[in-house]
Parts: C-alpha cells; sequence; structure tokens
C-alpha cells in the first residue's frame, strides 16, 4: 500500500489519517507537525482554555497514546524544509523521507502588523495556536486595557473573552461595520449590541495608524487621530493559507493549494485539505476556513488516496461563541439580496435567513438550534421554504422538511 506522509498535524491532518487506518490502509503513515503537542482543537484556545476552564490534554483529538497504538508515526516539534517532486521525498530537519502519496494540510498563518507600524512590540497577539494563547495568557487579567484590531469573528470571539476576564475592551474595526465581509447588517447589529452590554467599546470606519511604545506596547494612534493607552493588543485581521512549501515545490496555488475535485493537486502523488487548499466550489472555485471543513476534506482525501475518486462537496457550517450566544452558520451567504428575519421564543434567540431571490442560501441562528438545524438540513436538500413561510412565527420549523 506504500507510504502516505501527511505535513501538518492539525485537524485536516489528524482526521486524515485517523480515517485511512479506520479504512483499511495498511501501509506506513507518517503525521508531521511544527508544535511541540499531538493534534489538538483550536476553536476552545481562545475560548475556555485561556479563560482556564479546560486543560491542555481535554484539547487533544485523540490521546498521545493513539497514534503509536494504530501504528501512526506522529512526528512532532519537526520543520519540513522542501519537497522532492522527482524523487518523491520529503526533507524532514535535514532527514530524507520517501512518500508515495504526500498530504498537506498545512492550515494557515494568521495576518500580523507590519513592524513599522509596531507589529513587533511585545504585548502585540494574534490568535492562532496553543503558543499564541499561552503568550498572551498572563496579559489578560481584570483590569488591564486591551485593543483589538479587527471586528471580524475572531476579534469578537477575543473581545467576549477578554471582557469576561474583566478586561476593558476597545475594538476597532476599519470598514462600516464589523462583520461585513463576512454577514448581514442585521448579524452585525446583533453582535454589536451584545458586546455594548458587556461594556466593550465598538469603533466602526476607523482603523489603526500606528503602536505607541518602546519595547512593548504602551498605546495606539487610531486613523481619525484618537490616541489610546492599551497594555495589549490583540490582532484578529484574517488568515492567508500555509502555502510556501507547495509554492517552492511548483504546485499551482489560486487563494490557496490549487487541488481538483478529488483534492489532488497539480501533481497527482500530493494531495491537499483543510484551511490551505482552494477547490471547486459552485461555479469557482472557494476555499473554507472551519472545523468542519478540515475534518471533512481530509477524509474524503483518504477515501480517494484508497480509491474511491470521490468528489469533495462540502456542506459547509460553521459557530462562533460569544457571551452566552452560540452562533450557528449555515451554507454560504454570497450573492443574498434578502434576509427574512425569524424571531425565537426568549429575548436574543434569533435567525436571520439568507435568500437570493427565492433561493435559501444560508442561515446565521443566535441561540436558536432548531433553526440552525433545519435551515442546514433544507439547503443541503437544495430546499427553499417561501420567505413567508420562515417568518411566520407560527411555521413550525420541522414542517418545512415535509413540503
Amino acid at each position: 500500500m506504500g507510504h502516505v506522509v501527511v505535513i501538518g498535524a492539525g485537524q485536516a491532518g489528524s482526521s486524515l489519517v485517523v480515517k485511512l487506518r479506520n479504512g483499511g490502509f495498511d501501509g506506513a503513515i507518517t503525521l508531521i507537525g511544527e508544535e511541540a503537542v499531538p493534534p489538538y482543537q483550536r476553536p476552545p484556545l481562545s475560548k475556555k482554555y485561556l479563560l482556564g476552564e479546560m486543560e491542555l490534554e481535554r484539547l487533544f483529538l485523540r490521546p498521545e497514546s493513539f497514534y503509536a497504538e494504530n501504528d501512526i508515526d506522529l512526528r512532532l516539534s519537526k520543520t519540513v524544509s522542501g519537497i522532492d517532486r522527482d524523487a518523491k521525498t520529503v526533507t524532514v530537519d535535514g532527514q530524507t523521507l520517501a512518500y508515495d502519496h504526500l498530504v498537506l494540510t498545512t492550515g494557515s498563518t494568521p495576518r500580523r502588523l507590519p513592524d513599522a507600524i509596531g507589529g513587533a512590540l511585545k504585548g502585540v497577539h494574534v490568535v492562532r495556536d496553543l503558543r499564541d494563547v499561552d503568550a498572551m495568557a498572563p496579559d489578560v487579567v481584570e483590569g488591564a486595557r486591551c485593543l483589538i484590531i479587527g471586528g471580524g469573528y475572531i476579534g469578537l470571539e477575543a473581545a467576549a473573552v477578554a471582557a469576561k476576564k474583566g478586561v476593558k475592551v476597545t475594538l476597532v474595526e476599519m470598514a462600516e461595520r464589523i462583520l461585513q465581509r463576512v454577514a448581514s447588517p442585521e448579524t452585525s447589529n446583533y453582535f454589536r449590541g451584545l458586546h455594548a452590554s458587556h461594556g466593550v467599546d465598538i469603533r466602526e470606519g476607523v482603523g489603526l495608524d500606528t503602536l505607541l511604545g518602546e519595547g512593548r506596547v504602551t498605546g495606539a494612534r487610531l486613523t481619525d487621530g484618537t490616541e489610546l493607552d492599551t497594555d495589549f493588543v490583540i490582532v484578529g485581521v484574517g488568515i492567508t493559507p500555509a502555502t510556501a512549501l507547495a509554492e517552492a515545490a511548483g504546485l499551482d496555488i489560486d487563494n490557496g493549494i490549487k487541488t481538483n475535485a478529488l483534492g489532488q493537486t497539480s501533481d497527482p502523488a500530493i494531495w491537499a485539505a483543510g484551511d490551505c487548499a482552494s477547490f471547486p466550489l459552485g461555479a469557482g472555485r472557494g476555499r473554507l476556513e472551519s472545523v468542519p471543513n478540515a475534518i471533512d476534506m481530509g477524509e474524503c482525501v483518504a477515501e480517494n488516496i484508497l480509491g474511491a475518486n470521490k468528489t469533495y462537496v462540502p456542506q459547509p457550517w460553521f459557530w462562533s461563541d460569544q457571551y452566552d450566544v452560540k452562533l450557528q452558520i449555515a451554507g454560504l451567504n454570497t450573492g443574498y439580496d434578502r434576509i427574512i428575519t425569524r424571531q425565537g421564543d426568549a429575548e436574543g434567540h434569533v435567525s436571520f435567513w439568507y435568500y437570493r431571490g427565492d433561493d435559501l442560501l444560508a442561515v446565521d441562528a443566535m441561540n436558536e438550534p432548531r433553526a440552525f438545524m433545519v435551515g442546514k438540513r433544507l439547503i443541503d436538500m437544495g430546499k427553499s421554504p417561501s420567505p413567508e413561510v420562515v417568518e411566520n412565527p407560527e411555521t413550525d420549523l420541522k414542517n418545512l422538511l415535509k413540503a
């Protein structure tokens, strides 16, 4: 069966190697990770783990012993410096490793502030991996002043955790509104109000000019000329797919490592999955940054290495936890022209349904798990109930699935 080498020991890589073994693959499997710990869940890092409500071992996707027990060679704290496609080898910390199939599950890297505006100062943090959160934890203390750059989900989740710890939070978003790139004005309004009720100072339409401080950040000047005192900064301005290895190996890149519908790159012996991979999506190409996509695409690639010849068709869904609100998102809202609001049974329980014409595209559900589940199934089935029916509080959502 040969040797499968997987570069990137995150959610996608872990899901892939487990699926290979469970699917009957009896060849050699090597999973290579740059971090010192086995594959772990990332979403709780900046929430329960940072709040001290979850221990490190509980983050692990599987106990470290699992990999040896299943004859998976897990190599931690290792860096892959190059891929030789002709020889079908990778170089790992100076050693050469041969592969029959190579899978890139390298994930993504957070965008950082340029050094010229203070990005290298101490006390300036990003939120991506365990090292980032461990570095941030000593700063997140009651009474500290925090500036968050970016009003996407990463920035808002960080604001919620910091506020819960008693930190005084100011969040700036350069666009006209928070979540502008990813959500409707209705969803933006909901979360603006939620954060305001917890004392977070949200400033929209204003960006960072420069950070102030000698060695360590002590303040910030905003693009409107305002100066703020701050004890630490969290940068949440998006991520970029980790494509450097693939680029150096001459693989095709298109907003990520370009794959076909099976997950194969421009080299048929090399595959990609998760945040780093762009694949056929709808009428074009896309890349999905989510845990469900990492799991599903990783498993699909594993099946295709085993010969399934299976097209990857994602069923996108996402979530975000902020304070006592669980936001669940089904579908992709690109191209919507109408929002239908469905009120829940309690204050703050609401769902927003995105339509393009008569077609249901996506649902944002706040503390409304039933709306999320029904919306997700409708989208997966290709069904679009009429907006008037969805909006009517007398409608039993479950009946929409039978229509």
